[in-house]
């Protein structure tokens, strides 16, 4: 998975640099590897509703308390809760630790909505882990809305 996201960043021209690291699993481990980075961290939370008919991927900063109420009442839905790493690698092809938004290019049918913390959309750098949890790239704000524009999933910009 971590090939087919290079590929895609190189076919829309979206420059990178990668760090390889130790194995992470927590947005404090991602930070503690990758702080000299410039640009925000981000960590992704992947999430259902409570009736299962959506699941969401959640793209906040790794420092940021993300209130699951306040974001429900942001984007109309029902409860919000954290979805299992099956539904996770069926729909995303990734595990947890590894999971980006970068990850949909593997959700063949846009089912999985973006949900992205509104600040992400500065233009400042930001750093994600390629779908391996043993490296991180970097990528600008530009670029970054490149991808989001590429893509056929929905993206909500959200405030936390």
């Amino acid at each position: 998975m971590k090939k087919d996201i290079y590929i895609k960043l190189d076919e829309l021209n979206i420059k990178y640099k990668t760090l390889k690291h130790k194995e992470v699993f927590t947005a404090e481990e991602f930070y503690d590897v990758t702080k000299d980075m410039p640009g925000y961290h981000c960590k992704n939370l992947f999430l259902k509703n409570s009736n299962k008919s959506t699941n969401y991927l959640l793209v906040a900063k790794h420092d940021k308390a993300v209130n699951l109420k306040d974001i429900k009442a942001q984007i109309g839905s029902t409860r919000l809760s954290f979805d299992s790493p099956d539904k996770l690698y069926e729909l995303l092809k990734v595990t947890p630790g590894s999971v980006n938004p970068f990850s949909v290019i593997n959700d063949i049918n846009s089912k999985v909505e973006l949900l992205i913390d509104s600040e992400l959309l500065d233009g400042k750098n930001l750093n994600f882990h390629p779908a391996i949890n043993t490296e991180t790239f970097n990528i600008s704000g530009d670029d970054f809305n490149k991808f989001l524009e590429h893509i056929s999933n929905n993206v909500i910009k959200v405030n936390i």
